[in-house]
């Protein structure tokens, strides 16, 4: 390959190896290679078309555009030298075709084909991290179906509030989880319009044909404003965004695990698969994997605020600042899809101590404001209904008992409305099965979230 820039010919002497070095992007932005290829294919067929090359150049750059790919994938060709994946690949077909090679650039810019490119990856991989989320909503269905009657306490500042099932819990996230993947696919819609033939910033003189070039890779239309086109990085921010709240539900998700499998809670068992050990204490089984998933968040975020920073202050049109924005949306994806794809099987594997979690359910007086509707159904107001149960739970405290152990002779010390069917009122299983209202723990609206979640996930064409 020519060690000549392509973009020779105003400077005087030549770029320090230290400044190539800082300026070159390729060991990060190689990876855009068969987006490159395929929109420089597409160039080139628009070229042609337009009577822009003849038909022989065209056919020659469409031919070392496709060999280019084939030692790529084959490990024939290194990314071992260039500034960047686009000149990379353009010296490398100039080096293989000669003369016909420097056409290709002909009516487009580095501006509008890395805009393009990068478009054309995050697509791609607004899919792949669609399926993915599809997936763990999957495993959260899954096991949420197998434990709709798993009673559990529900918290409020981390105190024991009321009860619910281990069902509707991990419907939360499952929901939390749906309007991520409607994000994730938003984002996706917003980002599919062609930057190419926006050129360096000002559109070009030739009669180029940008629906063509757009049509031919899968675009919905093109950018309507070619300064807007290559200095555009809005699709960049906003996936990130959205793959950062999805990182903060994993989180919340994680920290629950981490919590749930201590011997403080006992809720649940990850597999062994999913955990590790310790050098030291033998005893130790440690959730590591939920761990690096909470720590990974703050590395998505940090991802986002780079963008945000980098874009933050610039003057339209590109700028070299722009190269910046790779690194982050890269790791931002990879990290996502990694902490995505770990922990649908950790949910699918791990195990339920329902047993565990109902003795949790019977302490902390969850079922008080059970006992409190319970006279609200016989006429009292609810506010002198609370503050009566607030009495007994006050009595319970003093004497080491619960609601369900407090004597009927106390109860009716309180209000003569008490009566024997209290305890009936009061009992777990009627505490959840009576949340009949829409969303709530009840079974029936459970298997409701339950079909909803179901439908969200089968609507994408993977389940």
């Amino acid at each position: 390959m020519s060690s000549e820039k392509l973009w020779a010919g105003r400077s005087k002497k030549a770029t320090s190896s230290m400044a190539d070095d800082f300026n070159s992007s390729l060991h990060f932005d190689s990876r855009l290679y068969k987006y490159d290829i395929e929109g420089s294919t597409a160039h080139a067929e628009m070229l042609c078309k337009q009577g822009i090359i003849s038909a022989a150049d065209a056919e020659a750059i469409i031919n070392g555009l496709k060999t280019i790919l084939s030692d790529i994938e084959n490990g024939v060709l290194a990314f071992d030298d260039g500034e960047d994946i686009h000149m990379f690949i353009e010296s490398e077909l100039t080096s293989r075709i000669g003369e016909a090679g420097k056409k290709l650039h002909t009516a487009r810019s580095r501006n509008d084909q890395v805009a393009l490119d990068i478009r054309m990856y995050l697509r791609d991989e607004c899919e792949k991290t669609a399926a993915l989320t599809c997936d763990l909503i999957a495993a959260l269905a899954d096991k949420a179906e197998e434990n709709t009657e798993t009673i559990m306490p529900g918290y409020t500042h981390l105190q024991r509030a009321q009860p619910v099932t281990f069902g509707h819990y991990l419907l939360a996230y499952a929901m939390m989880l749906a309007r991520d993947l409607e994000r994730i696919k938003d984002a996706k819609k917003r980002m599919n319009f062609s930057p190419l033939g926006c050129c360096a910033l000002a559109g070009t003189t030739y009669p180029i044909d940008r629906d063509f070039t757009a049509a031919k890779l899968g675009f919905d239309g093109i950018c309507l404003n070619s300064i807007d086109g290559v200095s555009d990085r809005d699709f960049a921010v906003e996936i990130c965004s959205a793959l950062s709240i999805c990182m903060m539900h994993l989180s919340r998700l994680a920290e629950e695990l981490i919590l749930w499998s201590s011997w403080e809670f006992s809720f649940i068992e990850l597999d062994d698969a999913y955990t590790t050990g310790s050098s030291i204490m033998p005893q130790k089984k440690n959730s590591d994997m939920a761990e690096l998933v909470r720590g990974k968040t703050g590395r998505v975020y940090g991802d986002l605020s780079a963008l945000l920073t980098m874009l933050k202050g610039l003057p339209l049109a590109y700028n070299k600042d722009m190269q910046e924005d790779k690194e982050a949306i890269f790791d931002a994806v990879d990290t996502a899809k990694k902490c995505l794809a770990i922990m649908a099987p950790m949910i699918s594997t791990m195990k339920v101590k329902k047993e565990n979690m109902y003795r949790a359910a019977q302490k902390g007086f969850i079922n008080a404001t059970d006992c409190a509707d319970y006279l609200v159904g016989k006429g009292t107001a609810f506010r002198t209904a609370y503050k009566l149960t607030g009495e007994l739970v006050a009595y319970c405290v003093e004497n080491g008992l619960t609601l369900d152990e407090v004597p009927l002779d106390i109860y009716k010390s309180k209000s003569e409305l008490f009566e024997s069917d209290v305890y009936e009122a009061i009992k777990l299983e009627n505490c959840v099965k009576k949340r009949t209202s829409a969303g709530g723990c009840g079974k029936a609206s459970t298997d409701a979230q339950l079909e909803y979640i179901r439908k969200s996930i089968s609507d994408q064409g993977i389940y």
